[in-house]
């Protein structure tokens, strides 16, 4: 291939060659980030809840109590009521007729209202069986057994309380700042304690703790994420971002 700094258009001008950054001015920018905006460790343990919960939905509920022809069509809802959800509270964070805060709060009690409907409505489910009662040859439920239809719909509020969470994530990472550079950062941070949760979360599931425990850490978590997050709306959500937020990359030295 050619060297780009080598090549010329047909018009005359030279091709603009990126410069990446390198990995040590990466987490240069993660420790900036931090320092100048550290309301973001507020959102940590919503960050760490946003995958920790697919252990016991997946692999606990769905995985362990249906057959396959139920799971798929589980999964089939779970999936779209997430672009419900999703709809639904974005058209809630973005409401252009209510002030930002207010919207966040709005969004903090919606999601506090989802999280203990979901868990409380499937720590009934969850106390019928453990992993001795449904062993791996055992019949499961099938989408025309009694009972499936209510069990269904619950999964639906599990996907739409999935999307919610993750929506509402990063509209809350957007209302700290406009810049770029910082909104990358946090993303970054985002995901990497996503995926260290679900890590976690899916090496429990393999080492086989109890059902139950699992399901009492996914809804400890989400509330614990739930009143994290409550003081840094309070104090770090304003209406408009302060042009203070936006120059993350200034503040990184070469």
């Amino acid at each position: 291939m050619a060297d780009p700094a080598k090549m010329i258009r047909t018009d005359g001008t030279k091709v603009k060659t990126v410069s990446h950054p390198s990995w040590k001015s990466e987490f240069l920018g993660l420790y900036v980030a931090i320092r100048t905006d550290p309301m973001i460790i507020l959102l940590f343990p919503m960050f760490l809840a946003s995958n920790w919960f697919y252990t016991w939905q997946f692999n606990d509920y769905n995985g362990a109590i249906f057959n396959i022809r139920a799971r798929a069509l589980n999964n089939l809802v779970y999936w779209t009521s997430q672009m419900i959800g999703s709809l639904l509270i974005g058209r809630l964070l973005d409401e252009p007729r209510v002030s930002r805060r207010v919207r966040a709060f709005s969004g903090w009690a919606v999601l506090f209202a989802f999280v203990f409907i979901v868990h409380i409505w499937g720590y009934f489910y969850q106390k019928t069986y453990t992993r001795a009662s449904v062993p791996p040859d055992s019949d499961r439920l099938d989408i025309f057994s009694h009972g499936y239809a209510a069990k269904i719909i619950f999964y639906i509020f599990c996907g739409l309380l999935d999307s919610m969470w993750q929506t509402t994530a990063y509209w809350l990472m957007g209302a700290m700042s406009n810049d770029p550079a910082k909104l990358a950062h946090f993303a970054g941070f985002y995901k990497s304690l996503q995926s260290a949760g679900a890590a976690g979360m899916w090496r429990a599931d393999a080492v086989k703790v109890p059902y139950m425990s699992i399901f009492a850490s996914t809804w400890a978590l989400l509330v614990a994420g739930l009143l994290f997050i409550l003081p840094m709306i309070h104090l770090r959500v304003t209406d408009h971002t302060d042009a203070k937020d936006d120059v993350l990359a200034e503040k990184i030295p070469e």
